[in-house]
């Protein structure tokens, strides 16, 4: 199989065929730190793509070391979008981040591009594969009270919370959990009731690619946190302290909260490092259960990307999101020469 045709079958990127509108979109998916990022680039050196980031974290501006988002050089080697595409102090929704990806869907089929879904935020993606919802009217001055008195509840407590109101949510990052405490207390319904009872036809189907390192992605966190450290993420965040209120949903991002403790003396160095490592770990623990349960597995191609022959699998899936053939591919603990953190 040749490393360079298009995804037609093509000599060179952006000469085979793309696929109808009907059919499955490719998803690059998995924990933080799996490798997602590396695999989209990659991709992009012998695909033309657009790469759509389906990461809640990298929606805001300014917020760049601690997301792992893409560089700038990156970014110029293969179109972006959903990145960077918000303020810090927007409450950016999953049905903003669905209207952004229709939009760069088609925007990509226009210019003879194949779009591909890059990211870990499950709750993005499976609104474009699972049936949509209006969301209700909330008053704004209830709305803005209920947000202040969250916003000094702990990720833990919010989690108690949530499993005695939305069980259902319970086991999502905090942004996610602050949202379904919101709407239960404020139209005594479930949001998860909510998405079931208001939802209309979804207009696409997914073709997954789960990329996980299985247990060296603990290693891999550790690595790039302490990596993210060395890259400036301190004196980023002081910098953003200057401008960005403190209840600010973009410091809800992992680790924000944390750096911004150490920044203000109350956290050493260490022991913020320590604690992001942790809370990353658990995260990517709640990432893994939820793609194991919520992706259609019919439509599901794994990758270890530590293992000898990836590229070959990553070939052979992006094939299949065009020729409707999903492949299936068994996880090797072998070790790859190439090395992939994000």
């Amino acid at each position: 199989m040749s490393s360079t045709g298009g995804l037609g079958g093509a000599s060179g990127a952006g000469e085979g065929l793309l696929p109808p509108p009907s059919s499955l979109l490719p998803v690059v998916c998995g924990p933080t730190a799996a490798g997602k990022s590396a695999i989209a680039q990659w991709l992009a050196q012998r695909h033309n793509i657009l790469i759509i980031s389906a990461d809640s974290r990298q929606v805001y501006r300014g917020f760049d070391i601690g997301t792992g988002k893409p560089s700038a050089s990156e970014q110029q080697a293969v179109p972006h979008r959903g990145v960077d595409v918000a303020d810090p102090r927007e409450r950016y929704s999953a049905a903003k981040w669905n209207a952004m990806a229709r939009s760069a869907i088609a925007e990509a089929r226009e210019s003879r591009r194949q779009p591909v879904i890059v990211g870990g935020t499950g709750f993005y993606i499976s609104t474009l594969f699972q049936p949509l919802w209006h969301e209700p009217e909330l008053d704004p001055a209830a709305r803005t009270a209920v947000q202040a008195a969250l916003a000094a509840i702990t990720t833990d407590e919010l989690r108690r919370w949530c499993t005695t109101l939305d069980p259902a949510r319970a086991h999502l990052g905090r942004a996610q959990l602050l949202r379904a405490v919101e709407i239960a207390l404020l139209t005594g319904h479930r949001l998860s009731d909510l998405h079931k009872a208001g939802a209309s036809q979804a207009d696409f189907r997914g073709c997954y690619l789960l990329v996980d390192p299985g247990p060296e992605l603990a290693v891999s966190i550790a690595a790039r946190t302490s990596a993210m450290f060395e890259a400036g993420w301190t004196q980023e965040v002081t910098g953003l302290m200057q401008s960005v209120p403190a209840d600010a949903p973009a410091w809800n991002a992992s680790g924000y909260r944390t750096v911004r403790e150490h920044v203000e003396g109350t956290v050493h160095r260490s022991a913020a490092i320590e604690r992001i490592i942790i809370e990353t770990r658990q995260f990517a623990k709640r990432q893994r259960t939820w793609f194991r349960h919520q992706l259609d597995a019919t439509q599901v191609t794994q990758l270890a990307p530590n293992a000898t022959g990836w590229q070959d699998v990553v070939e052979k899936w992006i094939r299949s999101c065009s020729s409707q053939s999903p492949v299936t591919n068994p996880q090797s603990p072998v070790t790859s020469p190439w090395s992939v953190s994000r």
